[in-house]
């Protein structure tokens, strides 16, 4: 199944979106950002999809916001505009960070501003060794609008934040393996390949855990430690009742693979 701008295919309890604009490096324009949402919020409430993959079509991830959006003809601004599709980026892009489910960014190519930005949003991240990542704002007079300037000093510290920043540079994705943002770098022509494996292994854990570890990471980070352990108690109390904690532990007794029902 796909649309103009987003394509969307399974593998099995995984979905895989491709950003779909190559020729114009999977830049985020209006129509993207509408397809993306509307693929999220199906997603969301399917039971039988457990695992999102984000990837793009040719040579970039996403190079960001599709800036023939934001200027006019003459390369002048119209603030309202501006607002509105800045806050129509942010809308998406939190969107796909409080998703439920996990889900894995495979960064086929240039990841830069909003595509940065994509790319904190999701929980893993697998590289090509041809990947290059940044933000890349700072090039154009423009500030990041949906969660660079918040996410990425708290992935990976405010130094090594402000340098992409205010450079506008990118970096090998092979760089930032070791502060956090990438999880690994695989051969170009290994991404599918080992993006699949990724996400099909977390897809036979049960969903409904991996629902509530998302969370509890994502909760437990704004608070302090001791708040972080009381929710883990808290969450525990509600979810030793699930069938798939149940499922789990006769899976264990019974030396058996175990088959979660997400309840």
């Amino acid at each position: 199944m796909h649309d103009e701008t987003v394509l969307l295919t399974r593998d099995g309890a995984v979905a895989w979106l491709r950003l779909n604009r190559p020729g114009a490096m999977n830049a985020l324009d209006a129509a993207t950002l509408h397809s993306l949402d509307r693929h999220l919020t199906r997603l969301g409430a399917e039971p039988a999809t457990r695992v999102v993959v984000l990837t793009g079509t040719g040579r970039a991830f996403c190079a960001g916001a599709d800036l023939k959006a934001v200027a006019d003809s003459g390369g002048g601004v119209q603030p309202d505009t501006v607002i509105d599709f800045v806050r129509h980026i942010g809308r998406v892009v939190t969107k796909l960070a409080t998703f439920p489910k996990p889900v894995i960014a495979a960064v086929n190519g240039l990841a830069l501003a909003g595509g940065l930005e994509l790319l904190l949003a999701c929980d893993l991240v697998v590289a090509s060794d041809q990947a290059r990542i940044g933000d890349a704002h700072a090039n154009y007079a423009l500030l990041p609008v949906a969660g660079g300037s918040a996410r990425l000093p708290r992935l990976v510290g405010p130094r090594l934040a402000k340098q992409l920043l205010f450079t506008g540079a990118s970096v090998p994705a092979a760089d930032l393996v070791a502060r956090g943002l990438v999880n690994e770098v695989v051969p170009a022509d290994e991404l599918q390949r080992r993006t699949t494996e990724l996400a099909r292994t977390i897809a036979e854990k049960s969903p409904l855990t991996l629902a509530h570890m998302k969370r509890l990471v994502a909760d437990g980070l704004d608070q302090p430690l001791a708040g972080a352990l009381r929710l883990e108690l808290d969450t525990i109390e509600a979810y030793v009742a699930s069938d798939d904690i149940r499922e789990g532990l006769a899976a264990f007794r019974d030396k058996r693979t175990p088959v979660y029902q997400g309840r």
